[in-house]
Parts: structure tokens; sequence; C-alpha cells
């Protein structure tokens, strides 16, 4: 558990910060589709968000076998799976296809079989 939560701490994290500084940016290289009016902030929202999720699996790597370790655990595996099919609509459903939607759906469908992995793996408590 703790290589997931420090994964997921880096990637959640790095992810926050450019949708704080650049959301546009992002919004273009995952769905290839442009942002303007209150999308700009509310992307930032969601990079705090995000940030904020990647600051709380950093804080817990050390202390895998807590109760909270595993309630992070299973909020990441509900937020890969709903990050993995809102993402996976956008493609197929939407139609829209920026160069790293393909890629940010495969990662977070494996990240969400990885909590899965994790969970299994700990102790009920």
């Amino acid at each position: 558990m703790k290589r997931f939560l420090i994964l997921t701490a880096i990637i959640e994290a790095a992810t926050g910060l450019a949708l704080i500084a650049l959301p546009a940016i992002v919004v273009r290289l995952l769905l290839g589709a442009e942002i303007s009016g209150a999308s700009i902030p509310l992307g930032r929202v969601a990079g705090a968000a995000l940030l904020a999720l990647g600051v709380a699996c950093l804080l817990a790597r050390d202390d895998t076998q807590s109760r909270a370790a595993r309630g992070l655990v299973v909020a990441m595996l509900m937020y890969n799976i709903v990050a993995t099919a809102v993402l996976a609509f956008a493609g197929i459903g939407l139609g829209l296809h920026g160069v790293v939607l393909w890629p940010a759906v495969v990662l977070h469908a494996a990240m969400g079989v990885w909590c899965i992995v994790c969970l299994g793996r700990s102790p009920s408590m």
C-alpha cells in the first residue's frame, strides 16, 4: 500500500498543480477542447481537490495499517472508477480526444485495480 500511496501522491499532486496553474492547457491535452469563462476557476478548484488528495496520500504513506489509510484507499478507488468512466465517456460518447485522454483512462483503470489489490491485502479493521 505504501508504494500505491506514494505514486498516487505524485500523480494527483502534479495533476492538481497543473490544473491550478494552467487549466486550459491541461484540458486541451486531456480532452482536445478549449475552456474559458467559468470553466477556468472550476478547473482550478478541481486542481485544488487533486492536490489535497495527493497531500493526503503522501501523509498516509507510513501509516498503511490504519483505518484512515484504508478509507483513503477506498476514496481513491471511488475516484479512479469515476475518473475512468467519465474520461472514457468523453472519448467514446462525446468524441473528445486529447493526446493524453486514453493514457489517462488506462492509468485510472490500473490505479483502480491497484486500490482493490491494496484493500484485499489490508487487514480488516
